[in-house]
């Protein structure tokens, strides 16, 4: 795969043009009301003897049960506060196997892995159902209730992820005031929404992030998720401005334009499935400060292990 999208100079001046629903910020205040999220936890021993972990299930939205893995380094519960990352999950990724993420754990962060409801039956495993349905729909997640913004999936998503942030900084053991939230591909998408929906998120790491710049995505990818739009809309003739309508309520460049914590992007400039115009679109928006690393030569793993050296480095920096 060559560099295929804007490049250079481009990138850097590119301004989405991705138009602003009206009624943004109070869709989101409605879809974020209610009652504190809460926070379940059962211990479960995984083999691993560096970190404890708990089963632990808090209320997303509509009051929905939302499982995820809580680490903490062994001893992090009696000790100091700990700064925390909350992270997100890539499409059809569940929270997986307790010991499939714990890099953060074992850096010495309280390690919040949120389960993404209805997913985890592509590339690893999760356990949480979505209750709501939703009208014809591609097979994927992008159109499910795409008829409306109040049915649609990431309203229900976008919601866990803001509870997700609340409950965990309820913890005994997590400074309410370190946590950052971290998420590639559609985690990446995930965290730009809470960082925006929720205040006080201290940093924020964003990887080669889905669901930004949708127009753009759909008009110059043909690989999925984006796909699935293209499809949809094929079959659904006259159905393109009541779409992207729908879609404009959960596209990334909105919420970095709110979102004021220090953030870490990443960009790969041969990604077919996150376009690099459509991840610089999110941080050319971004309202606080910014760094964005940038892979030449990759595709959509973006930078890999090599990035988590420079993550852990630079998030180490911001809450010592």
């Amino acid at each position: 795969m060559a560099q295929w999208d804007l490049r250079g100079a481009e990138l850097e001046a590119y301004t989405s043009t991705v138009a602003e629903p009206p009624d943004f910020d109070v869709f989101w205040e409605r879809s974020l009301a209610g009652g504190p999220p809460g926070l379940r936890l059962d211990r479960v021993d995984t083999g691993l003897t560096a970190i404890d972990t708990w089963d632990a299930t808090f209320d997303g939205f509509g009051g929905h049960p939302i499982r995820g893995w809580l680490h903490l380094p062994v001893g992090g519960a009696g000790g100091p506060l700990l700064p925390a990352v909350v992270q997100f999950q890539g499409y059809n990724g569940g929270r997986g196997l307790p010991h499939e993420h714990v890099l953060w754990a074992l850096a010495g962060y309280a390690h919040f892995v949120m389960d993404t409801r209805g997913q985890g039956s592509g590339w690893t495993v999760g356990d949480t159902p979505d209750p709501a349905g939703s009208g014809p729909a591609q097979p994927g997640f992008l159109t499910r209730g795409v008829e409306h913004p109040d049915g649609h999936f990431y309203r229900r998503v976008f919601t866990d992820a803001a509870h997700a942030v609340a409950a965990v900084r309820t913890h005994d053991a997590v400074d309410p005031q370190r946590i950052a939230v971290a998420g590639a591909s559609q985690g990446g998408g995930i965290a730009l929404a809470a960082a925006a929906l929720v205040e006080g998120v201290s940093a924020v790491l964003v990887d080669v992030p889905f669901l930004c710049d949708i127009p753009r995505a759909v008009e110059i990818t043909d690989t999925d998720p984006y796909a699935e739009v293209t499809r949809y809309l094929r079959a659904h003739r006259g159905a393109r401005e009541r779409t992207l309508a729908t879609l404009a309520y959960f596209d990334g460049v909105h919420f970095a334009r709110r979102a004021k914590a220090p953030a870490l992007f990443s960009v790969a400039l041969m990604d077919t499935i996150c376009p690099p115009s459509t991840v610089y679109a999110a941080y050319n928006a971004y309202g606080g400060p910014k760094q964005i690393d940038v892979y030449p030569d990759d595709e959509h793993e973006g930078g890999g292990a090599a990035h988590q050296v420079r993550q852990l480095g630079w998030l180490r920096s911001l809450t010592p």
